[in-house]
């Protein structure tokens, strides 16, 4: 039962870029009438086998551990009748992974990891309502020759990941090392990424920071908001440069100092610019330009030739595990999201004529 709980800190510090799923509850404990106060940290680690004390602050610190419904952080101090429970990404080991024939972009592989790019609509990791069909799939059946790969050990796999509709590169580890490895560089916020995003608006900086907590919303548990002030949320920090302007829409290149659950969808509405066609952050919607219908047809062409929100996480650069390389790769551009860029610069380009 502990491989549940037992994750690395990479992924305990990488809930950001989960795929859209729920939390999932792994443990649940009520504490007695008689309970005196003490450290959640030290009341978990009594009653979970082979837990450590450090791993369950690692999980409150990613905001894994609930009481009575809310995160809480490990020097919360359990009261009589708490309900205390840790949730993650991922349903409890219900059922085997298995292999599934899906197609994987591979840019570049050796004995102890691999790199792929992620296409559109690929949900990485088997959650709520998408059991079969996701990459780990895939890798289980890509990797279904390789004796020490188990799809199904927590201590291997996915080391990082990138939502649903989320386009771009992702490091898996083949064995216990590297993930170990590379997780502590996504905990130590060592890695270099760096996404593209076709966002709503004219950005007027040409470079900027935008810093706000960000935590699931208070209204709609399936979106993740902004929380400037307070405790509520995770440290986040996105830092922004404008690629290109093209009028009602601005191409920019986000790199990430931390990495939280759709932290450069939220962020960047927070500022005033959702991602284009983002729909479960408002950016499927006409935001910006004029009311002419020759316009609106246009923008709904747009949204039929990127059917998602349009981020693409192009850059991904790590220390090798084994070799200790500096290991860096870049990608391109996805054909809809390209697809969408040439229409806007078109659009652009004959601008003031009828439009």
């Amino acid at each position: 039962m502990i491989d549940d709980f037992d994750t690395d800190q990479g992924e305990l510090d990488e809930l950001e870029e989960a795929p859209d799923q729920e939390l999932f509850e792994h443990f649940r404990f009520v504490a007695d009438k008689g309970q005196t106060l003490l450290r959640i940290d030290k009341f978990l680690v009594d009653r979970i086998q082979n837990a450590s004390r450090n791993r369950i602050q690692e999980a409150a610190a990613a905001g894994a551990i609930l009481v009575n419904g809310a995160a809480v952080k490990a020097n919360y101090r359990v009261k009589p009748n708490d309900v205390v429970a840790i949730m993650m990404t991922y349903p409890p080991h219900e059922t085997e992974i298995l292999p599934e024939n899906i197609p994987l972009n591979i840019v570049y592989e050796d004995n102890a990891l691999l790199v792929v790019n992620k296409p559109a609509g690929l949900v990485v990791h088997p959650g709520h309502g998408n059991f079969t069909g996701t990459l780990v799939n895939a890798l289980a059946y890509y990797l279904k020759n390789d004796p020490n790969f188990n799809p199904n050990d927590p201590r291997l796999g996915l080391v990082h990941r990138i939502d649903k509709d989320t386009t771009g590169l992702l490091v898996i580890a083949k064995t216990e090392e590297a993930k170990t490895l590379l997780g502590n560089q996504f905990f130590h916020k060592t890695t270099k990424r760096l996404y593209w995003a076709l966002v709503w608006g004219t950005v007027e900086q040409d470079e900027g920071t935008i810093v706000g907590h960000v935590g699931r919303s208070l209204k709609d548990r399936q979106k993740m908001a902004v929380f400037p002030d307070g405790d509520y949320g995770k440290h986040a920090v996105t830092h922004y440069r404008v690629l290109e302007r093209l009028g009602y829409v601005t191409l920019v290149e986000c790199r990430l100092e931390t990495g939280r659950t759709h932290q450069i969808r939220a962020h960047m509405k927070y500022i005033g610019h959702p991602l284009f066609n983002d729909e479960r952050y408002g950016g499927h919607e006409i935001l910006k330009g004029t009311q002419f219908a020759k316009y609106k047809q246009f923008v709904k062409n747009c949204f039929d030739v990127c059917s998602r929100q349009a981020l693409h996480a192009k850059t991904l650069g790590f220390v090798h595990p084994v070799t200790k390389e500096d290991l860096y790769f870049d990608s391109e551009i996805p054909a809809d999201m390209q697809q969408l860029l040439e229409r806007w610069r078109a659009y652009i380009a004959g601008r003031g004529t009828d439009n």
